[in-house]
């Protein structure tokens, strides 16, 4: 299995070369040549979610380790999950279920993506005898689950950029608490915009590297964490039916990549009847499902703030093979004026969305409104991102034929003020109760000059 970009430069890369590189030197993203099968009789005995995991990442990563050493891999990667399992499931009523995806270290979904991603990071860090960096800004989950599942690999150092505004303090506590050697949280002057600027800029510029040192992406562009969330794809429709009929999943969606893995898990093999694409009201996805309309606006600040934002990433890889069938010259044409110029597809091919994609967007309003309504009808408490796709599934159930799947991506402790506003009662594991008395450490620095690569230089 060798690996290409959406834009048709850069290609046969070898899983080891895309899990190092992240982004295409194209601008685009890597896609896989080909679908592998899954054979779905050899899942259907199985009973846990690492044997699940030996049967899916093996068929990526042939080109750079033997199967022997990848499922030696997957037996110590994941880690620290409450649930034997890994996952929970909550049923809602026949029709619908709510999957759990949020009793990982850091009480969010990410860390399914984000250890895969590390262990893998590592290995090949120990076998060309390298270091790396792993520099990311986040606007909430993604720079905790990235710290945690790197921060006891020596060889890598991460910095996280924390940028001002719409982030709980339990968000940022559980990455400026991290007393480690090889952890730089960075509390970063301006938007979330503003340090993904920086994280652009670094990733061009690469100043504060040493000599054959990688600079690695953990954001969902990186294929290996599309990896890592197929995964549960397959394992939940396991647990659900055994694979023997379609499943609807609700997603509660930012950049598309958990959306993306929904699809590539079904291009794989997975009975799948309809993804629904769930948004806060950035609507930039609904946008483009229900009117044909990509185009980039200015965020708003939501109660749901890992969707805040303006361009979804990995919704290239889906133009690029879903719309386009793989032609990488009318995916880059496409990108080549975006985001000056919205994009906007010939009209029949954008009527195939609804073979598949059916999309919501959410007010805050009608989060709250979602969130009050599970906990008094079914006594469950939900995050306002589980709220946003659960509100979706409720104003779309005419639409929806057989089981449907809402992913609960974070854990409601996380929020504690959304909770409040709702009306609901605090909910506070200890794993997330412990670090709010500890002390925090971290670095205070500006998005507007070059103080975050001079830091990272200082520290490499």
């Amino acid at each position: 299995m060798l690996f290409h970009s959406t834009r048709g430069k850069d290609n046969n890369k070898t899983f080891e070369e895309i899990l190092m590189q992240g982004l295409a030197k194209d601008g685009g993203l890597f896609m896989p040549d080909y679908w592998p099968e899954v054979d779905l009789d050899n899942l259907k005995n199985l009973d846990n979610f690492i044997d699940v995991a030996k049967k899916i990442v093996p068929l990526f990563t042939d080109s750079s380790f033997t199967n022997i050493e990848v499922e030696h891999l997957l037996d110590r990667t994941w880690h620290n999950f409450d649930k034997k399992d890994f996952i929970d499931i909550f049923e809602i009523n026949e029709s619908v279920s709510i999957l759990e995806l949020f009793h990982g270290p850091t009480a969010a979904f990410k860390d399914f993506g984000l250890q895969l991603a590390a262990a893998f990071f590592n290995k090949t860090l120990q076998k060309q005898k390298k270091t790396a960096i792993v520099f990311g800004a986040t606007s909430g989950d993604t720079g905790s689950a990235a710290i945690d599942a790197c921060k006891e690999f020596d060889l890598i150092k991460t910095f996280i950029l924390i940028p001002e505004g719409n982030m709980s303090e339990i968000q940022r506590k559980q990455m400026t608490t991290v007393h480690k050697d090889n952890v730089f949280p960075i509390l970063a002057s301006g938007t979330f915009d503003d340090c993904q600027d920086i994280v652009k800029r670094g990733f061009n510029e690469r100043t504060f590297l040493k000599d054959d040192q990688y600079l690695l992406a953990v954001n969902s562009i990186n294929w290996v964490r599309i990896i890592g969330q197929i995964c549960y794809y397959f394992y939940v429709s396991l647990k659900i039916n055994n694979l023997s009929s379609p499943l609807n999943f609700s997603v509660p969606t930012g950049n598309f990549g958990n959306v993306f893995a929904c699809y590539a898990a079904s291009k794989m093999g997975m009975p799948l009847s309809k993804i629904i694409v769930a948004v806060n009201s950035n609507d930039i996805l609904d946008r483009f499902f229900r009117n044909n309309d990509y185009s980039k606006e200015k965020v708003n600040e939501t109660i749901s703030p890992s969707m805040d934002i303006s361009v979804a990433s990995n919704f290239e890889r889906l133009l690029y093979d879903f719309y386009f069938e793989g032609d990488t010259k009318a995916c880059s044409q496409l990108y080549s004026n975006f985001p000056n110029s919205k994009i906007e597809i010939d009209s029949n091919i954008w009527k195939k969305s609804s073979q598949l994609f059916i999309s919501y967007s959410s007010d805050d309003k009608a989060t709250y409104e979602c969130m009050k309504y599970y906990f008094n009808n079914f006594n469950y408490v939900m995050d306002p991102h589980t709220a946003v796709a659960a509100d979706a599934v409720y104003k779309l159930n005419d639409k929806l034929d057989g089981k449907t799947i809402i992913l609960s991506t974070a854990d409601p402790a996380k929020f504690p003020l959304a909770l409040k506003n709702a009306g609901l009662p605090p909910s506070l594991p200890n794993k997330l109760s412990r670090i709010l008395d500890k002390k925090e450490v971290a670095h205070r620095l500006s998005s507007k000059d070059d103080s975050i690569f001079e830091f990272i230089k200082n520290n490499n």
